[in-house]
């Protein structure tokens, strides 16, 4: 197997790394390159998009071999390409901002709220026909009429308030 090294920094022996071929500029020229998958996840945004094939493929390879035998990093980097946060997956708003959103909400709620106080302060009073006096009087009135006689208020055994919903 060939092998050369990318623009990367030394990989210690402890480092898995495997091979995958991948063709380089030239179209009968074919290449082997070393990336290593101990550490995916923290080099996965630096890498061009080659050389994310390039590990995409690698790990491809792996996981038609016997997943007992795969190493515990080989399985993470596994994990990592296919379900990993790049990509579609990224998150789309930064974190902390679930906080900034909830505080402007209920600023706003705060403000709404204010503008409600503020014009209920203005508003005119209720009229006259919204007191208890004269809903009691409307009860009286209904039950002088025989308003509803069935199951409203001149009925017998009727035991409701009637017209009055004020306090």
């Amino acid at each position: 197997m060939q092998a050369i090294r990318l623009a990367r920094p030394r990989v210690s022996l402890r480092r898995l790394a495997t091979t995958a071929q991948v063709p380089t500029s030239g179209p009968s020229s074919v290449a082997a390159s070393v990336i290593p998958l101990s550490n995916v996840e923290a080099q996965w945004e630096n890498m061009s998009k080659s050389e994310q094939a390039v590990v995409h493929r690698q790990l491809e390879e792996l996981q038609k071999k016997d997943w007992k035998t795969l190493s515990m990093d080989e399985k993470k980097a596994a994990y990592y390409v296919a379900f990993g946060p790049h990509g579609p997956r990224a998150p789309v708003s930064p974190p902390g901002q679930g906080l900034k959103v909830f505080l402007f909400t209920m600023g706003l709620v705060g403000v709404a709220g204010l503008i409600s106080i503020g014009i209920r302060s203005r508003a005119p009073p209720p009229p006259k026909t919204l007191t208890r006096e004269w809903e009691e009087a409307t009860n009286e009135r209904a039950l002088e009429q025989k308003l509803n006689p069935i199951s409203g208020i001149s009925s017998e055994g009727y035991s409701g308030k009637g017209f009055v919903v004020s306090k």
